[in-house]
């Protein structure tokens, strides 16, 4: 790997692969990630994302290819990799029997943080992930929310310069939910690099500023999300809907409209033509004496990508 890649690469990969008995987990793939952006690697359960995440944290060893981390590699020079890192994985692992208090202070402590400022830390990161009041009990008592916000704040205490984050948001409450997102675009904002993994497409397309799809082990497709979703060949999406509602099943029937269902009280139209259709739609208001509530047209949305690139198509 060059030295210059280092320099403006947070993480580096290059025909990393993982195998276990005759399963292909990763197979060799090559991507990078620049210093200061949020890239997100999405992919159904079993497509390789996770284990690309413990091989990069050094959980896992890989059996081929070679990755750095800020330059560092990981196999070579690990504890260099790992100390400018913050993990948080899918499952809290904080101990519930110390105190949310007690887990941050044992963290600051593995760190090498001068007690001092691990308390002041602490008692930041606390304040604004809402546990400040609940700091000194046990963990054991916390809810799924709770614990994953703690887990952010352990991850952070040392104030990493890359971040990763393996389905941060899962399961969780819309409160924890909202925080842990509004720490992370704050993150971002002050610089550091966040690897985050993830499900949920709505998240990844609002926070993420590149994405990758996995598919079976390899990398099917990377690039922005905007860029991804203009890449897909498709008819355009209208959307319609009629005051009286009921009155206008002949709506499909219209000349240029591929098809058209109905979705609650509106019309999902698909068509080649979005000039002619939208027409032929206000003329057929104005004939049955209808009024449009609702009409516009839909861009594509990166669900639409992860299941056209998983499926096995292309963008």
């Amino acid at each position: 790997m060059k030295e210059a890649e280092h320099q403006e690469n947070a993480i580096t990969a290059s025909d990393l692969r993982k195998t276990f008995a005759d399963i292909v987990a990763v197979d060799s793939i090559s991507f990078s990630v620049k210093i200061g952006e949020i890239f997100g690697l999405l992919g159904p359960n079993g497509a390789g994302k996770t284990t690309t995440a413990r091989m990069l944290t050094g959980v896992m060893r890989p059996d081929g290819g070679a990755a750095a981390i800020f330059g560092h590699d990981i196999v070579s020079d690990p504890i260099r990799a790992k100390q400018r890192c913050g993990v948080v994985p899918e499952t809290a692992n904080a101990y519930t029997d110390l105190s949310a208090w007690q887990n941050l202070m044992l963290m600051g402590e593995l760190y090498g943080v001068p007690k001092h400022y691990a308390e002041e830390r602490a008692n930041t990161l606390l304040s604004a992930l809402g546990l400040l009041e609940r700091k000194d009990q046990l963990v054991q008592g916390f809810s799924k929310g709770m614990k994953q916000r703690l887990i952010l704040a352990m991850a952070l205490l040392h104030e990493p310069d890359l971040i990763f984050l393996d389905e941060p948001t899962s399961g969780l409450d819309v409160q924890s939910n909202h925080l842990i997102t509004g720490m992370l675009r704050e993150l971002h904002e002050s610089g550091t690099t966040i690897f985050l993994t993830t499900h949920n497409m709505e998240e990844a397309n609002r926070l993420c500023n590149r994405v990758a799809i996995m598919r079976k082990g390899k990398i099917a497709a990377i690039d922005s999300p905007e860029r991804l979703k203009m890449a897909i060949e498709r008819l355009h999406t209208i959307e319609v809907s009629f005051d009286p509602a009921g009155t206008d099943d002949n709506l499909a029937s219209l000349q240029g409209i591929e098809s058209a269902r109905r979705e609650g009280d509106k019309w999902m139209i698909t068509t080649e033509d979005v000039d002619s259709t939208i027409r032929a739609i206000c003329a057929f208001g104005a004939e049955h004496q209808l009024k449009i509530e609702v009409l516009r047209t839909l861009a594509p949305t990166l669900d639409e990508v992860f299941l056209r690139v998983t499926e096995g198509g292309t963008v």
